[in-house]
Parts: C-alpha cells; sequence; structure tokens
C-alpha cells in the first residue's frame, strides 16, 4: 500500500466549547491528519465563526437546514481530499495521540477493511487498554470510526436524517456487507465520547429511534423479512419499558408511516442472505490476528 493520506472530518450542531475542543485535540495528535474539515449543521453561525477565529486552517461546510450527523459525514466525505477518513463528532476525540499513525497501521495490516472502528468511551466509563486486538464485527461508531472514502461513497453514504439512532450506522453498515464490504474494529484505536449520553433519554430520541427502525426494515429489508423488522421494533419498545424510557414511545409508533413515505425515495433492498449474515456477524463477531 501507499502512504495513508488521512482527512479527519467532524461533525457540529450548537456545542461551541466542545467542537474547539476537539479541534485542538486533532490538531495537537503526532502526527496530525493530512485535512480537518468540520460540517456545521442547522445553520448555526456561532458555532461557524468560533471555528473561523480559532482555526482558520479548518474545512468548514455548512447546511442551511438540519441534515443530521449522517447529512454531514456525506458532505465531509465527498469534500475529502484523502482516501482515508477519520470521522468524529463535535464531542469525540482520540485517546492516543499518535492516533494516525495506528490507523495507518492498521489500514495497511487490513488493506480489504472497508471501515476501521475504535473502542469509544463515554463520560464515567473506565477506559480500556490499548491492547493490539481486533475482530470484524457488523456495526460501527459513526462518531469513532475511519471510512476508506470510495467505498463509502459507492455504497450512498448515509440516509440524512436528523435524529438518527438507531439507522444511521446500522444501515450504511447493511448495505457495505451486502457488497462484500468489512467493518474491522480494534481496542488499539481509543476514542473519547464526552457525553454521558443522558440525551438518549430525550421523547424525541426515544420516538425517533423507534420509528428508525421500521426505517430500516422498509428501505432495506425484502418483504420476507418484515417480520424480523416488526421484532426488532418491538424489542426496542420492550427495553425502553424496561428503562423506564416511557416519554416518545407511542410518539415513535405513530410516526412511523409518515416517516417511511417521507424517506422512501432511499428504498433499496438487500438480499434476504445478505441481512441473515449480517444479523450473525452481529451475533458473533469474528477474530482477526493483529
Amino acid at each position: 500500500m501507499q502512504t495513508v493520506s488521512i482527512s479527519a472530518i467532524v461533525t457540529a450542531y450548537e456545542r461551541i466549547d466542545q467542537t474547539l475542543n476537539t479541534l485542538r485535540i486533532l490538531e495537537s495528535c503526532d502526527p496530525k491528519p493530512d485535512e480537518i474539515l468540520m460540517h456545521v449543521d442547522g445553520n448555526n453561525l456561532d458555532v461557524e465563526r468560533a471555528v473561523r477565529h480559532a482555526f482558520p486552517q479548518v474545512k468548514i461546510l455548512t447546511s442551511n437546514e438540519r441534515v443530521g450527523p449522517g447529512g454531514g459525514r456525506n458532505k465531509l466525505v465527498a469534500a475529502a481530499k484523502h482516501e482515508f477518513v477519520a470521522s468524529f463528532d463535535d464531542d469525540s476525540y482520540p485517546i492516543d495521540s499518535d492516533y494516525f499513525a495506528r490507523v495507518r497501521q492498521l489500514f495497511k495490516r487490513f488493506p480489504d477493511a472497508s471501515i476501521i472502528c475504535a473502542s469509544l468511551y463515554h463520560a464515567g466509563e473506565a477506559i480500556g487498554l490499548d491492547e493490539r486486538k481486533a475482530q470484524w464485527t457488523a456495526d460501527f461508531a459513526g462518531g469513532a470510526c475511519v471510512y476508506r472514502r470510495d467505498l463509502f461513497l459507492a455504497a450512498g453514504g448515509y440516509v440524512p436524517l436528523s435524529i438518527a439512532y438507531g439507522m444511521e450506522e446500522t444501515d450504511l453498515a447493511l448495505r457495505l456487507h451486502s457488497h462484500g464490504g468489512k467493518v474491522l474494529s480494534s481496542s488499539w484505536l481509543r476514542v473519547f465520547h464526552d457525553t454521558d449520553l443522558r440525551r438518549h433519554a430525550e421523547p424525541h430520541v426515544t420516538a425517533g429511534s423507534i420509528a428508525n427502525l421500521a426505517l430500516l426494515a422498509y428501505l432495506r429489508y425484502p418483504v420476507s423479512l418484515w417480520s424480523i423488522g416488526a421484532l426488532q421494533c418491538i424489542n426496542r419498545v420492550l427495553w425502553l419499558l424496561r428503562h423506564g424510557r416511557h416519554r416518545g414511545i407511542w410518539r415513535g409508533l405513530t410516526m412511523i408511516p409518515g416517516h417511511l413515505r417521507a424517506h422512501r425515495r432511499f428504498r433499496l433492498t438487500v438480499s434476504n442472505r445478505a441481512v441473515r449474515s449480517y444479523l450473525a456477524l452481529r451475533r458473533a463477531p469474528s477474530h482477526a490476528s493483529l
């Protein structure tokens, strides 16, 4: 493999201080990424001004309407100059200063990886050791991964959703899997997500997480497997009830018909075999020798 050049991308919306902190940490890595790009969602001028003042070298893309993190990443990956694109949220960043050197080594070791995903740690969690271990997995986290740019674009990127929980990464991973793409997860890459996830309990997030599971089944599953999608929605509702997240459940169920209609243009199903293979890999990741 030739020298691995890396673009780093950051999706931002409202959190100015956290966005600036993420950019500071990316700039302090050794080596630094070869370029840094950021997307500002919803025409948030305060975030854009703050970044332009503090980091004039960062390339900024904007959207007037809310396109969500997936819509922002679509724009950023398309605009990136380099084949490998390291993705972060405005509140996620590398734990290890040589993160990008490790990314280069992993892609050299696993040239068939479509996406390499880091171990992701949240506020209040113990941070695990950076062990040189890896496995082939079904899923990844969009704020803690590295895309192979050409495969991301060939797969069509993300379906833009302002609330993307339960849909965004799973949908892309399933489409990549259906075309032979592979996701590698490695504990040697570590990313910190500076949140305690309390916002996941907000009613609009609860509602979106239910409707998005139905959307995933509608867009990608053949009709013969819609029963699996229905079961996934039921299991999500039961999980929410067990964890006391009642607000938003009814809203999520009632918004399903309109949610499917609004995104029907993205419908492109994968095969029955691909769905079952993907779900099997989710249950049983396979070891990768690092």
